[in-house]
């Protein structure tokens, strides 16, 4: 499309959402994730609590459902579940931001919201990043700093690579503003930087904060760092970081890094590390800390590098956020719940107790609908495992699986529906998990929403996964080996 006379590309880009909107097929579109109304998603941006309501930010390209010149789309909620689309906050209409708004952070700061992104400029084939920022008085338009881009080759000096310097997170640590990039050595290695301000403007070299080697991936992506719980936190998001027994099976994965900041070097020790989510669609998280001090993380809900069936079906979208999850750290590791919200919109369905399996199925429902959460726990015999199959048909199901004896949770898509791979993994349907119980106890929920599965294990651990069914699966079932029983079972639905 064309611009008008005078019209700019934010305003060519709202327009463009306004006309085509009705077009976009959905057939697989959520009920209660976060979803741009038409086009590419990628990367959260910006999660911010901000005068009474979440603001989530986003990587958007509306013109296409392929990656394109980033754009930042913009929703906001009371609730983390009943989410209004706002105008695209951010174009690409800089000489310094002219080939992309990149992935960023928001913060408030004397009742404005300050966008901290990064402005990605490719000529000639060669690529620059360098850190900006744009201020709103209402949280919904925003003017970009005319002293941009507020951090670049002469505070980045030797410390990294122009050429991949991205995703600031901003945060505030007493009376001083501080942010966390990325970027990467001449050795390879993921690198994460922090520079510091007093007013977000004017920004000083702080230290080299963290920096990885062979055994942790090519480059850091979107890190983001908070204390909770009485440890300091450094989430990131590492490319090819080699496998770790069931963890990094994906081509780019998560990781938290537990352990203790010393502001006098500005050096994080790093106490214990993990993936954050063992599913298979699952990057790029960040988080926010609301108005009860909860700290709540969210992510893109797709995969870099694979097959999209929206896509390939000519359905004019692409990709989706995660269900927000409250964060603690325990016993050294990071744990998620969903927030709390969720359970406030949830209205009971089916519940059942003490249900005795032993080899013989047991179908829950024969009308699962796009909407629907299972909580259980389960108490195995010695050697015992359970299946459960989600959204079932003749041909295939979403299958859960737990086998006690090898300790394994394990989810899979194999069969279910269109096909997702990639030239790296193309035979990556699956994934698993070591998983403990507790007291004797499996305890599991599972949020179905039209095209993905959200599962929440023993309050801590998460595996996240999309599929698109050709054939739609009503039925969902539970088999055990052995005997097994489920102490607690709650079919309901979210009222979104």
């Amino acid at each position: 499309m064309n611009l008008t006379e005078k019209e700019t590309l934010l305003e060519q880009a709202n327009r463009y959402i306004t006309e085509n909107k009705a077009k976009v097929v959905a057939d697989y579109r959520h009920h209660y994730h976060v979803m741009a109304p038409i086009g590419w998603i990628n990367d959260p941006n910006g999660f911010v609590f901000y005068k009474g309501e979440y603001h989530l930010f986003y990587q958007y390209y509306p013109y296409d459902s392929n990656w394109g010149p980033m754009h930042w789309g913009h929703v906001k909620s009371k609730d983390l579940l009943h989410w209004e689309d706002l105008p695209i906050a951010l174009a690409p209409d800089q000489d310094y931001d002219k080939s992309g708004c990149f992935s960023g952070s928001a913060i408030e700061k004397d009742g404005h919201l300050y966008l901290m992104y990064t402005g990605h400029v490719e000529e000639n084939g060669v690529v620059y990043q360098r850190q900006c920022i744009a201020v709103s008085e209402d949280g919904i338009h925003f003017e970009k700093s005319d002293q941009n881009p507020v951090i670049g080759e002469k505070l980045l000096g030797e410390h990294g690579s122009i050429h991949d310097f991205r995703d600031p997170k901003v945060f505030r640590h007493g009376d001083t503003y501080f942010s966390v990039v990325a970027t990467k050595s001449a050795a390879d290695h993921g690198k994460i930087l922090l520079f510091s301000s007093k007013d977000l403007i004017e920004w000083s070299f702080y230290s080299v904060m963290l920096e990885g080697n062979d055994s942790q991936g090519i480059m850091w992506e979107c890190p983001d760092f908070f204390r909770l719980d009485g440890k300091d936190v450094l989430i990131m998001s590492p490319i090819q970081i080699p496998k770790r027994g069931h963890e990094f099976h994906n081509i780019s994965s998560t990781i938290a890094y537990i352990g203790t900041m010393d502001w006098s070097t500005g050096k994080f020790q790093v106490e214990n590390d993990h993936e954050i989510d063992g599913g298979l669609d699952f990057y790029a998280p960040q988080t926010l800390e609301d108005d009860q001090g909860r700290r709540i993380m969210i992510a893109w809900m797709q995969m870099w590098d694979r097959t999209r069936p929206p896509h390939d079906l000519g359905h004019n979208w692409s990709g989706a956020m995660t269900l927000p999850r409250q964060l603690h750290v325990k016993n050294q590791c990071l744990t998620q719940v969903p927030v709390s919200f969720v359970y406030e919109n949830m209205v009971n369905e089916k519940e059942l107790h003490h249900l005795v399996l032993k080899d013989d199925p047991y179908c829950l429902t024969q009308d699962l609908g796009d909407n629907v959460v299972i909580e259980l726990e389960a108490d195995f015999s010695d050697g015992a495992s359970l299946a459960i199959q989600v959204a079932k048909n003749e041909m295939a199901a979403l299958k859960i699986i737990y086998n006690k004896a090898k300790q394994l949770l394990t989810i899979s898509r194999e069969n279910v529906g269109h096909l997702i791979c990639g030239n790296e993994e193309p035979q990556l349907v699956a994934r698993s998990m070591d998983v403990r119980l507790i007291d004797g106890k499996l305890k599991l929920e599972m949020f179905r929403d039209t095209s993905s599965l959200e599962l929440f294990v023993n309050d801590k651990q998460t595996m996240t996964i999309t599929f698109y069914e050709i054939a739609k699966g009503k039925e969902v079932s539970l088999h055990s080996e052995g005997k097994v029983v489920i102490t607690e079972l709650k079919m309901s639905h979210l009222t979104v």
